[in-house]
């Protein structure tokens, strides 16, 4: 964990952890390389003008995560995504300056990077509870976490994997950290929705029209999700991964879809970091 390039101290991330205003992107790094890079610095860039008016330099961005992976702090390259093993680095952006009462204006956004270790391979198929949730400015991926993190220890201690999110009327939102697609004969369907527009589902636009897959946004109804329909989820870190239930409703399989959009997917070189 570094900020700014240095080493962290607990005073350092004191406002960030008593006020936690302030958002993120997480890139998965294999090779040196990110998949739709471009896409996570300027989500960095357009959450920053939401959140901080303030501009933010991407180029900041790729010196100081590429320094977590192969610079003096950075652990060993095997480890990190230099050698061959993934890993997941996450950027957050916030100020450190007091500002609850009176938050500044304008903002100076420092630069958190942290590196975890990202999922190897494929993941098994997802069991949902849906609950009734949208996310506070869900457009741009903020850190107030709170009720996201609530929601999947509520569904996980239920007997689930993870929390749907689905909004009053009925209308078909997200995931806790993911997006998700429902596939209706051989047509992909977004939910329209207000959502986090995520990394993964963009790459795929681009990957189902390669493969010569339908795709487009529609509404989509909880009710909707039974055993004649397929689902899957897109994340970053996680990519592909099919949904096997919702609220304990077995849904159909579309095994080899997945898996040839899968294939697709996992063959994109990522640009260099």
């Amino acid at each position: 964990m570094e900020l700014d390039g240095a080493p962290v101290s607990p005073a350092d991330l004191s406002v960030l952890a008593l006020v936690n205003y302030g958002h993120f992107t997480t890139m998965r790094v294999a090779g040196g390389r990110v998949r739709g890079l471009a896409h996570h610095l300027e989500r960095l860039r357009r959450d920053s003008r939401a959140l901080f008016g303030a501009e933010l330099d991407p180029e900041r961005v790729r010196f100081l995560a590429r320094r977590m992976i192969t610079g003096p702090a950075g652990v060993d390259g095997a480890a990190s995504g230099e050698g061959g093993g993934a890993v997941a680095v996450r950027v957050t952006a916030f100020d450190s300056r007091p500002g609850l009462d009176r938050p500044p204006a304008p903002a100076a956004p420092r630069l958190l990077v942290t590196v975890r270790p990202a999922p190897a391979g494929p993941l098994p198929p997802l069991a949902l509870r849906s609950v009734r949730y949208v996310r506070e400015l869900p457009e741009v991926k903020h850190t107030g976490l709170c009720a996201t993190v609530h929601h999947r220890r509520a569904a996980q201690a239920a007997g689930f994997d993870d929390a749907l999110f689905v909004a009053e009327d009925g209308r078909v939102v997200e995931g806790s950290t993911w997006n998700l697609a429902v596939v209706r004969g051989e047509t992909v369907i977004w939910p329209d929705a207000a959502c986090l527009p995520g990394v993964t589902t963009r790459l795929l636009g681009d990957v189902l029209d390669r493969l010569g897959i339908a795709h487009r946004t529609g509404r989509v109804e909880l009710t909707e999700l039974t055993g004649e329909t397929a689902v899957f989820t897109t994340n970053a870190t996680a990519g592909l991964r099919p949904v096997a239930a919702v609220d304990g409703v077995p849904l159909a399989r579309a095994d080899q879809l997945i898996a040839a959009i899968r294939r697709e997917y996992d063959a994109i070189a990522g640009d260099p970091l």
